[in-house]
C-alpha cells in the first residue's frame, strides 16, 4: 500500500499571497490556504519527498515522520528545492541524506546550497547529502519504492514527473510528449498542476490539465500547483468532471 500526504498544494507564491486582496487570498476556508507544492511517498518501511519547498519544516511539522530516505527532484526552481536546509534533522539522526535529481538540477543545488556540499571546512551544523542522478528510462530504487521518471517541459525547461506503482505525480508541466504519456498507461491515481483558467506559458490550465486526464484515463485524478486565480476550492471542484478533484495541503491518499 502506497500512503501519499500533499504537503503543499499551491503555486511559487502560495495562497494568501503576500499584500494580496483577492478574495481567495482572503478566504477562511484552510482548503484555500496553499503552501508551495511538495509530497510524501510512504509505505511501511520507506518514506521520500518529491521536492522540499521553501515552507517544507512548516508541513513537516503538520505531518511527522520518523525517517525520510530520500528526496527526489523535479527540477531546480525556488518553490521546489529551497527547504533543502531543513533536512538538517534526519541528517543528524541518519546520516547524509540520499537526494536524486537531473544532473542539471544537481549542479543548481551545488551552487545555492555550496555549504551543503562543501567537502572541506564544511561548517558542523551544516546538512549533508548523497547525489544519485536521474536518467530518463531509468527506474528509481528506493527503498521498496520504485519510481519511473516521466520526462516532460515546463515551457522550455524539462522537468520530471514520476510513476510510483499506480500513481503518478506531475506537476509545472506544460507539454508532454506521446511516448511519456503511454509510461502513464493504466495509472489509477494522477495528480497534475493547473495553475488557472487562463492559459500560462509553462503550466497547465485548466482546460489544458482535463484534456490531458482525457487522453491518460485515470480512476481518479487530484490538480495541485495551484493558483489563488483559479477560485475558491469549494466552487471549483464543484464544476470539476467525476472523479476529478483539487488537492489540498495536507490531504492523505491511501492507494
Amino acid at each position: 500500500m502506497l500512503k501519499v500526504t500533499f504537503l503543499g498544494t499551491g503555486t511559487s507564491q502560495g495562497i494568501p499571497v503576500v499584500g494580496s486582496d483577492h478574495p481567495v487570498c482572503k478566504s477562511k476556508n484552510h482548503k484555500d490556504t496553499r503552501l508551495r507544492s511538495s509530497i510524501l511517498i510512504a509505505t511501511e518501511t520507506t518514506t521520500i519527498a518529491i521536492d522540499c519547498s521553501p515552507d517544507f519544516r512548516q508541513q513537516l511539522l503538520a505531518n511527522p515522520i520518523e525517517q525520510l530516505h530520500a528526496i527526489v527532484f523535479t527540477h531546480e526552481h525556488a518553490d521546489h528545492t529551497m527547504g533543502l536546509d531543513d533536512i538538517r534533522p534526519f541528517v543528524f539522526k541518519q546520516g547524509d541524506m540520499p537526494i536524486y535529481a537531473h544532473e542539471r538540477v544537481l549542479r543548481s543545488l551545488r551552487q545555492r546550497f555550496d555549504y551543503v556540499f562543501a567537502t572541506e571546512n564544511k561548517y558542523p551544523g551544516a546538512p549533508a547529502v548523497e547525489t544519485y542522478e536521474i536518467r530518463n528510462n531509468e527506474t528509481i530504487h528506493i527503498g521498496d519504492l520504485e519510481l519511473i521518471p516521466i520526462d516532460c517541459l515546463h515551457g522550455n525547461l524539462q522537468v520530471f514527473g514520476f510513476r510510483c506503482q499506480d500513481f503518478a505525480y506531475l506537476t509545472d508541466v506544460k507539454t508532454v510528449s506521446e511516448e511519456e504519456i503511454a509510461k502513464l498507461n493504466g495509472v489509477n491515481v494522477l495528480v497534475i498542476n493547473t495553475l488557472r483558467e487562463a492559459p500560462h506559458h509553462s503550466h497547465f490550465n485548466l482546460e489544458e490539465a482535463l484534456n490531458f486526464i482525457t487522453l491518460v484515463q485515470p480512476k481518479k485524478t487530484y490538480l495541485t500547483h495551484i493558483s489563488h486565480l483559479l477560485g475558491f476550492h469549494d466552487e471549483v471542484e464543484k464544476k470539476l468532471p467525476e472523479n476529478v478533484f483539487l488537492a489540498y495541503d495536507n490531504l492523505e491518499l491511501h492507494l
